[in-house]
């Protein structure tokens, strides 16, 4: 993997010691500056769920906290989009390219691009060959989906239960998630319907209905996000369907509610906050050899009305 020619020049300058990294933890000493004038980051993000909408706010605050100038775009869960985005951050030149991607299958493609232009890639969410790539943040989400299966087994206790499951957009994020899940129910949860919700509130509302029709008797329903979620909980209440505990993804500050209130049973919180911030400053520092894990993680932790009050943000304060 090559680095762009202004973060190469970068690497053969004293460092200017003109800013702060920001991270989670504290202040580490070190800037968005080339010698050139301030890194120029490119940000594609995936879609446009409020997951996505948090983590490009992250981004754009922890870029703008650390001297780094930012060029962002939306691929819309479409991998051509995708491509043609990475495209056009070769073109404005940018020293290295943070993507949250639509489908794992897009990604060789994708980082094949822009390495021949000499820019490398930063990956949110998911990984890949870390030779290929500047580094990652990622979220395991099989480990986030086998937390709300861990949690309906429990709460099953033995009981034989039927479980629908509201899955994403094939590929990428939502088998992961949706394997993880189905792979570690107990023998006595059965899944008796899977269908993508899409990431789209409308869509997985018409999933929902179809759902609890085919299964009045439904226990359980794991649903890909939170958006997704509130709209399939007021599928199943519509259809006398109230008896359907949820369980879902994200931790935003609407699903804590939901839970306190009991239209939700359990999340699992992967803050698309610390994402973002982990992302641009682990991306600044390999670009200019400083220290920083290659492949870092985002915390995940499941999230019950009992400990609702104790949840990590999602989103940066304004979003």
């Amino acid at each position: 993997m090559s680095l762009p020619a202004r973060a190469r020049r970068a690497l053969s300058l004293p460092f200017a010691g003109i800013g702060v990294l920001l991270t989670a933890c504290g202040l580490q000493p070190g800037a968005a500056d080339s010698g050139d004038g301030p890194l120029v980051l490119g940000f594609v993000n995936g879609g446009g769920t409020q997951f996505h909408t948090c983590l490009q706010r992250s981004v754009e605050v922890t870029a703008k906290n650390n001297f780094a100038k930012l060029v962002t775009a939306n691929s819309h869960q479409d991998a051509a989009t995708e491509l043609s985005n990475i495209e056009d951050m070769i073109g404005e030149g940018v020293d290295a390219i943070i993507l949250q991607t639509v489908s794992t299958d897009a990604l060789k493609k994708d980082i094949a691009k822009a390495e021949a232009a000499g820019i490398p890639v930063f990956l949110t969410s998911v990984n890949a060959d870390t030779s290929d790539i500047l580094g990652a943040v990622v979220v395991d989400l099989e480990a986030v989906g086998r937390l709300d299966a861990q949690w309906i087994g429990e709460d099953a206790a033995g009981a034989g239960v039927q479980v629908g499951v509201v899955a994403g957009a094939p590929g990428a994020a939502s088998d992961l998630l949706v394997g993880g899940f189905t792979k570690t129910l107990p023998d006595n949860a059965r899944v008796v319907a899977d269908e993508p919700g899409m990431y789209d509130a409308d869509t997985a509302r018409k999933v929902a209905e179809k759902m609890i029709q085919a299964h009045p008797d439904l226990d359980y329903a794991f649903v890909a996000n939170e958006e997704m979620a509130f709209a399939v909980r007021k599928a199943f209440d519509t259809a006398g369907g109230g008896q359907v505990k949820i369980v879902t993804v994200n931790g935003t500050d609407e699903a804590l509610v939901a839970l306190k209130d009991g239209r939700f049973s359990a999340t699992v919180s992967n803050s698309a906050m610390n994402t973002g911030e982990l992302a641009v400053t682990n991306t600044i520092a390999l670009l200019t050899k400083r220290k920083a894990e290659k492949i870092d993680k985002t915390p995940i932790r499941l999230i019950t009305n009992e400990n609702a009050d104790t949840a990590p943000l999602c989103c940066p304060s304004g979003s």
